[in-house]
């Protein structure tokens, strides 16, 4: 008499369990899960089973889920002799205990890199009234539930589940599972979705990048496109940043690069070699590159150093709706735009328009008629002293850089200034 119900189990639970002919007799004890996620990577396909039959010794079998059977104490039990296939190593699977257990991956919902101590499992019988049996994989423990079932495995069954039971769960369904190649050996980790992981905030991607071991963040990292590379590179220490872009050719880095705020390119940038760097930027648009390279050029300890030249000028005469189409056509952060820098015909800043002001007048009115009645500017050769002191004075959130003519050349950003502190 076989199952009628789900049951629910683990990888932990299972491991070792015994492998049962129709007679009863036990044919091997299970190694292995095997999973193909290119056809199903919601089941298990086949458990991996160590034979007991004379001569076999290390030899292990695949047996397809679809010949098995449970029992009504919960026995696997083959549904007749031939269900055995032939022998395998199973390189063409994803196997759970060798690929998942004890490997580092990421909580999406957490924000966090977690370790995988064991993998839930369901038991179910086949739908419509069907004979056939499944393994469905339902989630992955992540808390110290997992961590005890393993540590005390080789008790029995009942005695395990009423301690662990004790403890609150800690899991990741495994919809939300999904794998990426790390190396030739097939050992794999989670990969958040695209569509998840654009939704994340960088500082979020540049935690767990610094929490995952170098093997895990390098594949992670190579998973992300150009946009969202670019903000967590942003994001994180220079060491770690060259770490992030050693395994990756001058043209990917580029790409990355041409992403990134220029300001944070050229300090990148700067802490490579000459011939790293000159060969990424020769990868470079020819746009891009220049921009970068003129600020390669100023110490970063300077003002010149820190500041971005991705910003919004216009000249004097322009209206708000002229802003609001530049806003349109601006290729850099929006959200670190908190004015409009007005100039005039020979490039000098002759007022700053807050955006907010722009919200509250008409479509014609001059952006020169809405500027702040002060403007606070700096020098290109200050020293980050000084601009964070010029900061906290006047309490910015931008701040406007010139040459010794008055005419504009970038702007330091709130957060440049205070990643430059922390660094300190």
């Amino acid at each position: 008499m076989t199952m009628n119900a789900n049951i629910r189990t683990s990888v932990s639970s299972l491991m070792g369990a015994a492998v049962t002919d129709m007679q009863g007799r036990t044919v091997g004890h299970v190694k292995e899960f095997a999973v193909a996620p290119a056809l199903d990577a919601g089941h298990v396909r086949a458990l991996m089973v160590k034979l007991n039959a004379p001569g076999s010794g290390s030899k292990r079998s695949l047996v397809p889920i679809s010949a098995l059977q449970l029992t009504t104490a919960g026995a696997i039990q083959l549904k007749d002799k031939q269900a055995a296939l032939a022998v395998d190593d199973g390189d063409d699977f994803l196997l759970l205990e060798r690929d998942l257990l004890d490997q580092q991956i990421i909580d999406v919902h957490g924000h966090k890199v977690v370790r995988v101590n064991d993998v839930d499992l369901v038991w179910e019988a086949g739908k419509n009234g069907t004979s056939g049996l499944t393994l469905r994989i339902a989630e992955v423990e992540v808390g110290v539930r997992g961590a005890i079932r393993r540590l005390l495995k080789g008790l029995p069954a009942g005695t395990v589940d009423r301690l662990a039971c004790r403890v609150k769960s800690s899991v990741i369904p495994w919809e939300f599972v999904d794998l990426i190649d790390r190396d030739p050996s097939r050992r794999v980790k989670l990969k958040i979705e695209q569509e998840r992981l654009s939704r994340m905030h960088p500082s979020d991607i540049a935690d767990i990048l610094e929490e995952l071991a170098p093997a895990e963040r390098q594949a992670l990292f190579q998973s992300l496109d150009e946009e969202v590379a670019a903000e967590a590179l942003e994001e994180v220490e220079p060491k770690m940043q060259r770490q992030l872009i050693e395994g990756l050719d001058s043209e990917s880095v580029a790409g990355i690069v041409e992403e990134m705020d220029p300001g944070a390119a050229a300090d990148l940038l700067s802490e490579l070699t000459d011939e790293r760097s000159d060969a990424i930027l020769e990868e470079m648009d020819p746009e891009e590159r220049q921009e970068v390279e003129e600020l390669l050029e100023f110490s970063a300890d300077s003002a010149a150093g820190q500041m971005t030249t991705e910003y919004i000028s216009l000249g004097a005469e322009a209206t708000v709706a002229d802003a609001v189409n530049a806003l349109g056509d601006f290729e850099g952060d929006v959200e670190t735009l908190t004015e409009v820098y007005v100039l005039d015909g020979k490039g000098r800043l002759q007022g700053i328009t807050p955006l907010v002001k722009m919200l509250l007048a008409r479509g014609d009115a001059r952006l020169a008629d809405l500027t702040t009645g002060h403007m606070v500017t700096c020098k290109m050769d200050d020293r980050a002293k000084k601009v964070a002191e010029i900061f906290d004075k006047y309490n910015l959130r931008s701040l406007a850089v010139v040459n010794a003519d008055k005419k504009m050349m970038g702007v330091i950003l709130a957060e440049h200034v205070i990643a430059q502190l922390r660094e300190r």
